[in-house]
Parts: structure tokens; C-alpha cells; sequence
């Protein structure tokens, strides 16, 4: 599932033929608000984002939902607001808020019990059984490897459908973790942080059912638009760019946009 900031990128991403988008919680707030993923967006702002993304794609979106913005009864109404909004699922971490990318140091965890209560709420609140439910730990940078197995397994009998381990540190613990957990789990191969950047094909073959690249397509285009206003600056015009840039053609066809139709079919 290949990350993505809005709804734009997400059209991109079912034009290129995959399965399913996932809406990155640091592409939002960086892309939208300017701001660094430390659970600054609230739950409303996080809903109403990912709803445009959700509804613009017939292919399923996931989405970043940080610790669920506070605590059970929280948890609860963001599944709620999620599922009217058109998401397929979210995951919800058990870190403290205010909460750290997870490939940070300085991240703490919440009680066991706490993230236990925050995940039976969620299952509780969901009204499509479909809803996808995914636990996030990040006990291995802080509680150590074979506590975030503890947890997962702790987060499973409370009912979460898949769990993601988050800054898992070699090839090795991604192999292990998956012998460990017989259930759907969820791989993050984000660029410059904790993991290292494996394939599809391997994690796949340890038994991984999800990969997400969740800041990929947004660190390519600010690399590109930090270098495209680099060279505005300095010539004046943009004239040499024109080979770089999407033709408003191709953005039309992305949008299913014709300028010349009486009226644009939002449904197309």
C-alpha cells in the first residue's frame, strides 16, 4: 500500500494497479497542515482528510489513525466517524500522547490494560464487521523485541484483526516476529528510519499480508519542488521544467475531468 498525503496521490496509486492506498498520519499533517507528526491533527481534521482520499478510489484506504485520539470512548467514535467517512480500516498505536514517529527515540508506550481497553472499544463501535481493526506497537524500541510479541498477542485476544510492528530493526526480527504471530500483519518500509528497506516479495514470503511505503511518493515530490523553486528563483521562469511536470492533460485524465462535457460526473 503505497502512501499517500490527499486524495490526488491516492488516484495515482489506483491508476497504477495497486490493491488498496494507505493515508500516512505524517503525510497529513506535514503535507496539509506544515506541520511535524507529533498528533498535532485532531480527529475531525484526520477524518475529513482521509474521507476525500476514500471517496475519490474504489480501491480500499487505510488509514493513520495515531492513538486514536485519547482514550476508549475516543478510540470508539473515531471508528465510527472512519466508517461513515468511507475508510476500509485504521490502525491505532499504543504509544503515549503526545505521540513520535515511531522510527524516533523517545517514544513511550501506554499501560498494557490501557491499550487492551482502547481496542475492545473499537471493536465494540464498529457497525461493518469488514472495518479492518489494526494494532500498532511500538514496544520494540521501548519494552524490546519479544515484549511488542507479548503485546500483539495481547492485542489479538482483545480483538484487533492484523498488528503492525512498528521499527522493527533487522531482516531478522521481521522473520521472527511473523513465526511468532500466526495473523495478518502489517510491514512499514519507511525510507531513513529504524528497519531496513525489504521487498514486497521477501516480507511477503515471511508472511506479511501488508506493506505500506507510507512517505515514498511525498519525499520524492518535495525533493522535486524544492528543486523546481531552486531553479525559479535563480532563471525566472519555468520554461525548462515543462518535460518534468504533469501535462494539465494528464491531470484532467487523473480526475476523470472533461472540460469540454457540460457537466463533470463525480462518480466517474
Amino acid at each position: 500500500m503505497p502512501g499517500v498525503p490527499n486524495a490526488a496521490m491516492a488516484r495515482q496509486v489506483e491508476r497504477a494497479g495497486f490493491d488498496a492506498v494507505y493515508i500516512s498520519g505524517a503525510g497529513m499533517a506535514n503535507a496539509t497542515a506544515g506541520v511535524p507528526d507529533i498528533g498535532l491533527l485532531t480527529m475531525t481534521e484526520v477524518v475529513k482528510l482521509a474521507g476525500y482520499v476514500a471517496k475519490a478510489v474504489a480501491i480500499p484506504a487505510i488509514v493513520d489513525a495515531d492513538t486514536g485520539f485519547g482514550g476508549a470512548e475516543n478510540v470508539a467514535r473515531t471508528i465510527q466517524e472512519l466508517e461513515k467517512a468511507g475508510l476500509a480500516g485504521c490502525h491505532i498505536e499504543d504509544q503515549e500522547f503526545p505521540k513520535r514517529c515511531g522510527h524516533l527515540a523517545g517514544k513511550s508506550i501506554v499501560d498494557l490494560e490501557e491499550m487492551v481497553g482502547k481496542i475492545k472499544a473499537a471493536v465494540a463501535a464498529r457497525r461493518d464487521p469488514d472495518f479492518m481493526i489494526i494494532a500498532r506497537t511500538d514496544a520494540r524500541a521501548v519494552e524490546g523485541f519479544d515484549r511488542a510479541i507479548e503485546r500483539a498477542d495481547e492485542y489479538l485476544a482483545a480483538g484487533a484483526d492484523a498488528i503492525f510492528p512498528e521499527a522493527l530493526q533487522n531482516t531478522e526480527e521481521f522473520r521472527d516476529f511473523a513465526k511468532e504471530i500466526d495473523r495478518p500483519l502489517l510491514a512499514n518500509m519507511t525510507e531513513f528510519g529504524k528497519s531496513p528497506l525489504l521487498s514486497f516479495q521477501q516480507l511477503e514470503d515471511f508472511g506479511y499480508r501488508m506493506v505500506i511505503f507510507p512517505q515514498s511518493a511525498f519525499r520524492i515530490s518535495m525533493k522535486a519542488s524544492e528543486r523546481c523553486f531552486e531553479a525559479l528563483k535563480k532563471a525566472g521562469t519555468q520554461a525548462d521544467w515543462l518535460d518534468k511536470m504533469q501535462t494539465r492533460q494528464e491531470l484532467y485524465d487523473l480526475l476523470d475531468y472533461d472540460p469540454d462535457a457540460e457537466s463533470w460526473n463525480a462518480e466517474s
